[in-house]
């Protein structure tokens, strides 16, 4: 089959043509789809016993780094970017397939099947991820879709799991050498994962350098620097797995002085959906502010603060401000409620990761929507800006949506 076929029977399947199987089924290559999704169900609580150990070392040592809204903040986020994947698989996985089947060069090479093979892949995909990062920083829109990752002014596991949910959406096109090379869906997807999950550990501020693994690697020293907001650390070390690319392309910063984690406007909420939206609300009221029809439409890609010639600058950055975190003091029965609900939250929505190679994309959709309302109200509970009956009768709302449709 070409690519036109490919893109025909795509397209037919989509519109629902097909009485056979799911909408998600279009995208599959022999199962990836559905095998990444179990995968990312196993590690959930591996993820969970290290925040937890990492939790009780910084307890013990007195060095806690951990504020309980922000890890909820910063893990819903993880969910959410896993509901949003189910949604938009054209763009996470699907693309990549039907560019891989319509012009790979080496499809299915003996090379990609050996341990060299493996090797290439992940280093390719670290590669190409190095460069998707750095356009995630340096362009306005990227840096829209990007800046959730950001966001927390706390440095910690959680904070790994803070992912953008946007990003796959102007992303998949990075990847694409890839595919023309020959590299298979399953194998570019496990090596993402393989990339992905080797940056959770480098989230801690427990780990101090380490010598010439910081020459080579991403570690948390090299990447403590990226999620800074210190003058000499913005915008540097944007390696997953090796901060070779970036000694190679001139983005590499030694860690020195203290870092302020965040982002330079911060966000001061603890609502999920204003977390991915914001950037582009920033974005879109800028433009509205520029005098020309051109400059509205250049600070889509310029870089992020672009401003044209002659409007006055933004005022200057100020650490000191950024120094002060976001905070809003909880009561502790308000504490173990959202707990208890980000708990119940994290459970459905890895019941509908486990299943969802089974459901139709309106179920998908539907369950989806019902767990975000849910994400939403935790947050703004945790705002003080929801009591606890309304948010029950949400989260009500959505546990009866959800089993009546799984």
């Amino acid at each position: 089959m070409d690519g036109k076929q490919e893109i025909l029977a795509l397209g037919v399947c989509l519109a629902g043509r097909k009485r056979q199987g799911t909408v998600r089924q279009c995208f599959v290559h022999r199962g990836i789809i559905s095998a990444m999704e179990k995968i990312i169900v196993y590690i959930i609580p591996v993820f969970l016993l290290l925040i937890v150990a990492e939790f009780t070392y910084g307890y013990v040592r007195g060095r806690n780094t951990y504020r309980l809204p922000d890890v909820l903040a910063s893990m819903s986020q993880g969910v959410i970017s896993q509901l949003v994947a189910l949604l938009t698989q054209l763009f996470q996985v699907g693309l990549y397939s039907l560019t891989y089947r319509a012009v790979a060069i080496f499809p299915a090479a003996r090379f990609w099947q050996g341990a060299f093979g493996w090797i290439a892949a992940i280093l390719l995909f670290d590669f190409f991820d190095y460069w998707l990062h750095r356009f995630g920083h340096e362009n306005a829109l990227g840096w829209a879709a990007h800046s959730v990752h950001h966001q927390s002014q706390d440095f910690n596991l959680s904070t790994a799991l803070r992912q953008e949910s946007t990003v796959a959406l102007l992303g998949w096109v990075f990847y694409l050498p890839m595919a023309i090379l020959g590299v298979e869906p399953e194998q570019f997807g496990i090596a993402g994962l393989v990339v992905l999950t080797y940056q959770f550990w480098i989230h801690t501020e427990h780990i101090g350098k380490l010598g010439w693994f910081d020459r080579v690697f991403s570690s948390p020293s090299n990447h403590r620097v990226h999620h800074a907001v210190n003058e000499q650390y913005l915008d540097k070390n944007y390696g997953g797995m090796l901060v070779i690319w970036d000694r190679m392309f001139g983005t590499f910063a030694e860690e020195k002085e203290k870092v302020v984690y965040g982002t330079r406007t911060p966000l001061n909420s603890w609502d999920p959906l204003w977390a991915v939206l914001s950037g582009y609300w920033q974005l879109l009221h800028s433009a509205a502010t520029m005098p020309r029809w051109q400059d509205k439409l250049k600070i889509w890609f310029k870089a992020p603060g672009w401003r044209p010639a002659g409007m006055e600058p933004y005022p200057p950055f100020d650490l000191e401000a950024a120094r002060r975190r976001y905070d809003v003091q909880l009561p502790r029965v308000r504490q173990w409620l959202s707990g208890l609900q980000f708990v119940g939250l994290l459970a459905a929505a890895s019941v509908l990761l486990w299943q969802a190679d089974e459901q139709p994309y309106l179920h998908l959709l539907a369950i989806s929507t019902a767990l975000l309302a849910g994400f939403w109200a935790l947050g703004a509970y945790m705002q003080r800006r929801l009591g606890g009956a309304l948010v029950l009768a949400i989260d009500v709302a959505a546990a009866v949506a959800v089993y009546a449709l799984i």
